[in-house]
């Protein structure tokens, strides 16, 4: 972690200016990435592993970053560590206490979210809700998380009719962003941030105020659940769709 993240307000000469937002678009203004990786798919039981938060100027270079490492107080399974590189022995002989990791995150984002200040996440109803139950575990209070921007939501919405998948790496090569080391937390933060600067290019019509564009992406997550829950009830498997974004309590 840096050093003088928490040391000082790490994010007030960005919010000076995003205080002024009114009616401006996200694109327009200073914005935050996050990125998590962790133990597992399930957002219930797994453990943070690593973690990254990164302010950048509305011209999207970063002002101020944040990585933590955590111990996460279980084993790192094979299958995890395979894809962000991080073992259970190398997280206990390095990393933070999971608990504290898990303070100084909430408490970072926290601190945006109070200012206005937006938070972009691939995927962002598997990170805050990961963190959702993490903030449980150790008896922490919730966080409202908002604004959020999800650049998968959004494609979903705008682009309703690609063909293939939608991964942060199958996504970044369309839109021509740099994803050089895929599945480390800050790569994949900045590379959400950047792609999601490029899908504003293509579609201006999410060049809006980000409180706007999140209320907007909750009826999106939710249509999109639906359209899975029916596609699954189709063929059979027996798999129950949460529509909840951008955080999934249950």
């Amino acid at each position: 972690m840096d050093k003088d993240f928490l040391a000082t307000h790490p994010w007030e000469p960005a919010l000076r200016s995003a205080n002024i937002k009114g009616m401006t678009s996200w694109t327009d203004l200073p914005r935050a990435t996050f990125d998590l990786e962790t133990t597992g798919i399930d957002p219930k039981t797994a453990r943070i592993v690593t973690a990254s938060l990164i302010l950048v100027s509305p011209d999207g270079d970063p002002i101020r970053s944040g990585e933590w490492l955590a111990d996460p107080g279980i084993e790192i399974p094979a299958e995890a560590a395979a894809v962000h590189g991080i073992s259970t022995e190398y997280a206990r002989t390095h990393g933070q206490p999971a608990a504290k990791v898990v303070y100084e995150l909430a408490s970072a984002l926290g601190g945006l979210f109070a200012d206005g200040v937006p938070v972009i996440a691939f995927n962002a109803a598997y990170d805050f809700s990961v963190l959702h139950h993490e903030l449980a575990r150790y008896g922490y209070p919730p966080l409202t998380c908002y604004p959020v921007l999800d650049p998968l939501v959004i494609n979903k919405q705008v682009h309703k009719y690609k063909k293939g998948k939608r991964t942060l790496e199958v996504l970044a090569a369309e839109y021509s962003v740099d994803l050089d080391n895929a599945h480390t937390s800050k790569d994949d933060a900045l590379a959400a941030e950047r792609l999601l600067t490029a899908m504003s290019f293509e579609y201006p019509e999410i060049e809006q105020p980000a409180s706007d564009l999140h209320q907007q992406q909750i009826g999106w997550a939710a249509a999109q659940a639906a359209d899975l829950q029916a596609y699954f009830d189709r063929i059979g498997k027996q798999e129950r769709v949460n529509p909840a974004w951008p955080v999934r309590t249950d």
